[in-house]
C-alpha cells in the first residue's frame, strides 16, 4: 500500500498510553532511541505492552523497551519515507522540548500501520512541513574513541549488552557484536535484530561504571557528561581494549 493521498504528516491527539498500547497491531518494527550522537535501534514485533510502576514495558523476542509515557508531550506521524515503493511509516513520539523521546517505524508499509491506529484522534499537519535533507557527515575517524569498545567486543566474540537510556525511555540489545562498520559519518553494527549508528566524533572517553554486574563502561561525550549510551560484558576482558580511554 502506497496511498499518496495520505499525508506525509499528521499529529495524534490522544493520551500516549493509548497510542503505545496499540504497537503490538503494527506488526515487525524498529523502536528507536536517539539522543548525543547514538541512534539505538530494536527491530521485531512487539509482542506485549504492560504497565509497571508507571512505566510501559514493550516487550517481545527483539524488544525489551521501558518508556514513561508521561514524558511524552506530542505525537508525530511522518510517511514520506519511502523505498522501493514502500513506505516506512514512523511516529515520533516527543518529549516537551519537541524532540523525539523515541520512535516507531513499521516494517509493513501503510496497511498494518493505518489500521492500528484506526479510530484515534489524528489531525494533518497544514503548515506545509517539508522533509530536512539529509545532512552531510565527515568520515569517521580511525582512532574515534567510541569505536573502542566496540571493535574489542567484535575481537573477543564474546556476548555484551549495548544499553541506551534518554529521558523517559531505556532499551538494550544483548549478543555478540557481528561487524563494526563506519559509514556515512557513524559507527555502526548492524544485526538481523539490533542496529546501533553512534555518530563520530560524539563520544570524547569511557568511563567504568562501578556497581554494575560484570564490566560496565559509559559513553562520556567531549565535556565529561554521560550519553547514555553504555556497554557491558561479564568480563573486563572482553572490553581490555579501551583500557587507555577509561577514566
Amino acid at each position: 500500500m502506497t496511498d499518496t493521498t495520505i499525508p506525509a504528516r499528521r499529529f495524534i491527539n490522544e493520551d500516549a498510553t493509548k497510542v503505545i498500547q496499540r504497537l503490538p497491531r503494527i506488526g515487525s518494527l524498529m523502536i528507536i532511541g536517539k539522543r548525543n550522537g547514538a541512534t539505538h535501534e530494536r527491530i521485531g514485533a512487539v509482542e506485549t505492552v504492560t504497565e509497571e510502576a508507571g512505566l510501559l514495558l514493550c516487550r517481545g523476542s527483539a524488544h525489551d523497551s521501558r518508556i514513561d509515557p508521561a514524558a511524552i508531550h506530542g505525537m508525530i506521524i511522518d510517511t514520506s519515507s519511502i523505498m522501493q515503493e514502500q513506505v516506512y511509516p514512523r511516529i515520533d513520539f516527543n518529549g516537551r522540548d519537541g524532540q523525539p523521546i523515541f520512535s516507531i517505524v513499521g516494517f509493513g508499509g501503510l496497511e498494518p500501520f493505518e489500521a492500528a491506529l484506526e479510530g484515534l484522534a489524528i489531525v494533518t499537519d497544514q503548515s506545509g512541513w517539508q522533509k530536512p535533507e539529509r545532512p552531510k557527515r565527515a568520515e569517521v575517524s580511525p582512532q574515534d574513541p567510541g569505536a573502542v569498545p566496540l571493535k574489542a567486543a567484535l575481537a573477543s566474540a564474546q556476548t555484551i549488552t549495548i544499553a541506551f537510556e534518554g529521558p523517559g525511555f531505556s532499551q538494550s540489545w544483548t549478543g555478540v557484536v557481528p561487524k563494526v562498520n563506519p559509514g556515512m559519518g557513524f559507527i555502526n553494527i548492524m544485526d538481523s535484530d539490533f542496529h546501533l549508528h553512534l555518530l563520530g566524533g560524539t563520544v570524547g572517553a569511557w568511563k567504568e561504571q562501578p556497581g554494575e554486574a560484570g564490566f560496565a563502561l559509559a559513553a562520556l561525550d567531549h565535556a565529561g557528561q554521560a550519553t547514555g549510551l553504555s556497554v557491558r560484558a561479564a568480563s573486563a576482558e572482553t572490553l581490555t581494549a579501551v583500557a587507555a580511554d577509561i577514566q
